[in-house]
């Protein structure tokens, strides 16, 4: 009888040990969903991360920054993620303290599919806005040729390619156009969907690189990396201090110099058409979407673990994604902000 008791124990013992080690070993799955923009540092940054916390998995949803503001809002992902800063009424319209946590900065290209044009299109803001506009529907108009005097532009038609899901793509593209145009400000404006007056379009970065890369004489948007990767090449475009500048990540840095001496303490600031000689002006930063006060407690610690390794490791990995690493003054604000989600 004693010794059933003592296997009895031992067997229970021995349950609890494998209960114990099961949970202490069970999955935390974060769920996350919005912009395209910063997908592919993003993805990087989760599968990085599991090899220095196999607890927890990163499920992320590609699916465009207004998808991203709309799920975090509805408490249906535990972050979101936005190249548009959310404004005061989108902040009051969530049900709990919206914090913006800004994780890289990256440039909106303008990328094009010229046959027997290779890089080095150069285009103005007007030029550029007038084809967005639809004023511009020629590839040798006189408004594109003056500043190509060495290349041979064809007498075809721009086709025009634009994002057609909510995007902060098109929030940092349009709010360029609206800085440089009054028209476009006036009868278009900018936001992560406008009302297109031309083209054809493209859903997240991957299905307008997609659109260029497949159509002849057409014309579009992406970040960086998304042109890069699909092997497109990208116009210089004259900047706020009338020099053309190519996009990169050092262009894109120097379009930041100035904003971020004056960074407010929410960190929502646009950062195009920024001064500076060298200074890319469609540059943006993107911004990760987290309750303060998270309602999965586990969870937010897990998060706020993640958040302090991509401010100090993953900074590092940026620019081998075509990613600008976060200015150092930022990067201690950041931190200050991250010991405030509980």
């Amino acid at each position: 009888m004693l010794n059933r008791i003592r296997k009895s124990v031992m067997a229970l013992a021995a349950v609890a040990a494998f209960t114990a080690a099961t949970a202490a070993h069970a999955e935390t799955l974060i769920n996350g969903a919005g912009a395209t923009f910063p997908y592919p540092i993003y993805s990087k940054w989760f599968s990085e991360y599991a090899k220095i916390d196999p607890s927890v998995k990163f499920n992320y949803q590609s699916i465009g920054s207004g998808g991203g503001i709309k799920q975090i809002t509805a408490q249906t992902v535990d972050f979101g993620a936005s190249d548009k800063f959310l404004s005061d009424e989108e902040l009051k319209a969530a049900p709990g303290k919206l914090i913006h946590i800004p994780t890289v900065m990256g440039a909106v290209v303008v990328t094009y599919n010229l046959p027997g044009v290779g890089k080095g299109l150069k285009l103005t803001p007007d030029a550029l806005a007038g084809i967005y506009e639809g004023k511009i529907t020629s590839w040798n108009a006189p408004q594109i040729a003056r500043d190509n005097a060495g290349i041979r532009l064809p007498a075809k038609p721009i086709i025009v390619v634009h994002r057609t899901d909510g995007s902060g793509t098109t929030a940092i593209f349009t709010d360029y156009l609206s800085s440089v145009s009054g028209e476009w400000a006036k009868k278009v404006g900018k936001g992560t969907s406008v009302r297109w007056p031309v083209g054809l379009g493209g859903k997240g970065n991957e299905g307008v690189a997609g659109q260029i890369k497949t159509t002849p004489y057409s014309i579009g948007y992406v970040e960086l990396a998304y042109a890069f990767e699909n092997k497109l090449p990208y116009a210089s475009l004259k900047n706020r201090s009338g020099n053309f500048v190519e996009p990169s990540i050092a262009s894109t840095t120097a379009a930041a110099a100035g904003a971020a001496k004056s960074m407010p303490a929410d960190y929502r600031i646009s950062l195009v058409n920024q001064p500076g000689k060298n200074a890319y002006p469609i540059s943006g930063f993107t911004w990760l979407l987290v309750y303060q006060d998270q309602r999965d407690k586990n969870k937010g610690k897990k998060l706020v673990e993640f958040l302090n390794w991509e401010l100090k490791r993953g900074q590092k990995m940026a620019s081998q994604l075509l990613y600008a690493p976060l200015p150092a003054n930022v990067v201690r604000m950041v931190e200050k902000t991250i010991k405030s989600i509980r």
